[in-house]
């Protein structure tokens, strides 16, 4: 368990290794590093001797504080300071989801360390695109709105969580990327749009970028074919990485 500098604990679990960069498993909203891609990638790591490392976001999963205390600003930091902690020379980081807004984040910030990213559904700006008038009027009435009340953590949103992530938008202009960035979309995930991986494609000054298409593939991509696209991905990335 790492101790930030304000007191909050971040569980994280680092399998050290040798390759050409560390793998990052950045997790989506309310989801955690015990999930099937997570840990379909850190055994898929083991196999090879690749070291990786895996973490929740402070309120989640086994790390302390509550979710309801969560903002975007501060799982970059629970990110950033895990990173920084553990992990030495290249990487590589895969997000999934909010995951991929966050990926985007720690790349700009540590421009000369990262090699490669990998987004699954990545969800840059949802804060922007993903609600609608009336949710932005009950978030500042009530200070949080509930979707779906069966979806745990994950049917939550703090305006707390929803002002940060407007002071973090991306794709308002370029995003000043070099490195490799390949993006996995389903083309039936009904919580990201198409158009989003579409915009960030564009937006990605790189020019080593690939946005591939998953048929009949949901938000999640979490069959076994879907995870085994995010590995063989993932490989290729530690190709051009070494």
């Amino acid at each position: 368990m790492l101790v930030l500098p304000d007191g909050r604990q971040v569980a994280t679990r680092y399998r050290v290794g040798s390759g050409p960069a560390t793998l990052v498993f950045l997790p989506g909203y309310g989801s955690d590093m015990e999930g099937g891609k997570a840990v379909a990638l850190d055994a898929w790591a083991a196999e090879r001797g690749l070291p990786v490392l895996r973490l929740d976001y402070s309120g989640t999963g086994a790390s302390s504080g509550r979710f309801e205390n969560g903002t975007l600003k501060r799982w970059l930091e629970d990110a950033r300071f895990a990173i920084e902690q553990l992990t030495t020379g290249p990487l590589m980081l895969i997000g999934s989801s909010m995951g991929g807004w966050l990926m985007l984040h720690l790349a700009l910030a540590l421009p000369d360390r990262v090699r490669g990213l990998l987004g699954i559904a990545a969800a840059p700006d949802f804060t922007q695109w993903g609600f609608s008038e009336e949710d932005r009027a009950t978030l500042r009435r009530t200070g949080q709105l509930v979707r779906d009340p069966e979806a745990g953590n994950a049917g939550l949103t703090t305006l707390a969580f929803w002002q940060s992530g407007q002071e973090l938008l991306l794709l308002g202009g370029p995003i000043a990327l070099s490195c490799p960035v390949r993006l996995l979309h389903g083309d039936a995930d009904e919580t990201v749009p198409f158009e989003v991986a579409v915009r960030l494609k564009d937006a990605l000054r790189s020019a080593d970028v690939q946005l591939t298409i998953v048929k009949g593939g949901g938000h999640r991509l979490s069959e076994p074919s879907e995870v085994r696209t995010m590995l063989r991905t993932a490989a290729d990335l530690l190709e051009l990485a070494g």
